[in-house]
């Protein structure tokens, strides 16, 4: 009796063993999922990627000690772009405070500038979207936007381009609200004002064991493949909401009306950025354990990548090759911790191999 009794304990403990053992694997295996693309001694938020796989990111004003403001990832250096007068502190034409930079399929490259210099306050002339076409490398378009689209502490953070409408979507992670900016008119509309949806729910993240103070509002946007979906979530908060884009844009539209179109997606993860690869599948990050995830078409969160070169993956961005990039920005490690901030790429069949 003892003997079988061993056998059977055996036997359990080994299929017990067996069936943990894929995802044991796949985790130890995270390391080769991850091709490192470039490195900095500046901390960078945003990263885009061209039709001719370009690569470009920024760097924010978040201290005195920011050299350059938007740059083009050439052969693993950081070169100022569009030139360095555009870099230059106090120019004529130069950024103030970039946050974020992203393509469209047109080869523009846009740059958002906050004008908010170390979260001081939005100075005068307030924030500024610049467009700029990639073939020439040269500035097509600047947006200003009116005082009555923005807040003395408001943070224009993450910006979305729906090509085919010509329409803007871009969050406020200071005061919490959605922008929808006419590319054709230059006009902007403010939306979500104060909404539960666009705030902080929590006043602290726990990242790594790591107590990480600070109540971020709506930060992370991303446009379902379609255009039809508006998906946005707080960086302080675990929940993803949507909203209809065709909502945004009805000019009679009422606050109670766009209010009742909101929606709870899932309960995710806090993370930063967030972007739809072309089957409808929403990359995010996962701040509080060095995490890739994804919510998937099937409506499941994929914890595809853990590996502590992930701290805090800030933005997202993917090339023609089916390959998503993103940036490390180490926000919630002291200063005298971070070491150099990076960025990855790895394969969208990535999330299909798993």
């Amino acid at each position: 009796m003892k003997l079988i009794n061993y056998i059977t304990l055996f036997i359990a403990v080994s299929l017990f063993v067996i069936s943990c053992s894929p995802k044991e694997q796949s985790n130890m295996q995270d390391d080769k999922k991850l091709t490192l693309v470039a490195s900095s001694s500046n901390q960078w938020t945003g990263i885009a990627v061209s039709k001719k796989n370009r690569v470009f990111v920024n760097f924010p004003k978040w201290s005195d000690s920011v050299p350059t403001s938007v740059a083009e990832i050439i052969d693993g250096e950081i070169v100022p772009y569009p030139s360095e007068m555009w870099n230059k502190e106090g120019g004529v034409t130069s950024f103030r405070s970039v946050q974020s930079v992203v393509c469209d399929g047109r080869s523009r490259l846009y740059v958002l500038d906050t004008n908010n210099p170390q979260f001081k306050g939005v100075l005068e002339g307030g924030p500024v979207l610049y467009e700029f076409d990639l073939s020439t490398d040269q500035l097509i378009r600047s947006y200003s936007f009116t005082k009555a689209v923005y807040h003395r502490n408001s943070y224009f953070n993450d910006v979305r381009i729906d090509i085919n409408r010509e329409k803007a979507f871009i969050t406020d992670s200071g005061e919490g609200g959605i922008i929808v900016l006419d590319l054709a008119t230059g006009e902007a509309k403010r939306f979500l004002d104060g909404d539960k949806s666009v705030q902080p729910e929590n006043d602290h993240l726990i990242c790594n064991g790591i107590k990480w103070e600070n109540k971020i509002a709506s930060d992370g946007i991303a446009l379902s493949p379609d255009n039809n979906y508006l998906y946005y979530t707080a960086l302080s908060s675990h929940t993803l909401y949507r909203i209809k884009t065709a909502i945004l844009l009805e000019t009679d539209a009422s606050s109670a009306d766009i209010a009742n179109e909101i929606e709870k997606v899932a309960t995710i993860p806090a993370t930063d950025g967030m972007l739809f690869d072309r089957k409808g599948n929403l990359w995010m990050g996962g701040l509080e354990g060095n995490m890739i995830n994804v919510w998937t078409v099937d409506n499941e969160m994929v914890h595809l990548i853990k590996d502590e070169r992930v701290k805090w993956a800030d933005s997202f961005a993917k090339n023609i090759d089916r390959e998503i990039y993103f940036t490390t920005s180490q926000i919630y490690l002291p200063e005298d911790k971070r070491g150099k901030y990076e960025i990855y790429k790895l394969s969208m069949d990535a999330l299909s191999n798993r």
